[in-house]
């Protein structure tokens, strides 16, 4: 079973096939797990792994990973085992894919590091609405009360921090509209369509961006193929020579 391991975190990961790597973040909100892309439209370990290097993981306390919680804890500690992961891996560059809670891992991860990006392709991106704020508070504290007897040192107001800094955020929660102006890595966005991924957060991504492209229907079975030859092309145009 392959974990990576450093400073208290054990991360489970896999990689699947071989060329250009793609860390791919699973949907799932703070449960993202591998598990999560079988229950997504599509399946870019089953669609992509014949052309790329598919990495993909149980993000910390999902799945298989383990990690300290702490009051500080936010979008950054996430960011940190992605960077971790791909150096214990020798990545240098990859493209990042990512479904729901996966576009913030991702626009998190292009604030701290976007000369290690090739590209990016959000699938149905989480942001921020009157309607969904309590939705992913309730998601969070049902994770939390799950944790809390693996995890004694993380006291009521520690897991309220942590909340906080997750979902207190505006926009995409883990990025301001300022941060995404300033993206200059190429963005496929497949536009999300309910209470959770509002489509407006998507529009207002390519808005933004300086180079992003918009997919408004993806998810259909009648459109599924296409979106993945879409994406494949994305990727393609991106992918070093």
């Amino acid at each position: 079973m392959p974990t990576f391991e450093r400073d208290q975190r054990s991360i489970y990961y896999e990689e699947h096939g071989e060329g250009f790597p793609i860390l791919a973040f699973a949907p799932g909100g703070v449960r993202s797990s591998i598990a999560f892309w079988e229950r997504s439209p599509w399946n870019p370990i089953r669609e992509l792994a014949s052309s790329y290097r598919v990495i993909v993981l149980d993000q910390r306390n999902a799945g298989r990973s383990r990690a300290p919680i702490a009051a500080s804890d936010g979008w950054h500690v996430y960011t940190d085992d992605h960077l971790a992961l791909l150096d214990h891996l020798g990545v240098e560059r990859a493209h990042l894919l990512g479904g729901c809670i996966g576009g913030s891992f991702i626009l998190s991860f292009l604030k701290r590091a976007p000369s290690r990006v090739a590209s990016a392709v959000l699938q149905q991106p989480i942001g921020r609405s009157d309607e969904n704020v309590p939705l992913f508070r309730a998601a969070f504290d049902t994770w939390a009360s799950e944790l809390s007897v693996a995890h004694p040192e993380a006291s009521a107001s520690d897991l309220a921090s942590f909340r906080e800094n997750l979902f207190g955020g505006e926009f995409t929660f883990s990025a301001t509209r300022d941060d995404v102006r300033a993206v200059e890595v190429p963005l496929l966005v497949l536009m999300g369509n309910d209470a959770h991924h509002p489509s407006e957060t998507s529009r207002e991504i390519v808005r933004l961006a300086r180079r992003a492209e918009l997919v408004e229907r993806w998810k259909e079975p009648e459109v599924v193929a296409d979106t993945v030859r879409r994406v494949r092309a994305f990727l393609e145009a991106h992918t070093p020579r």
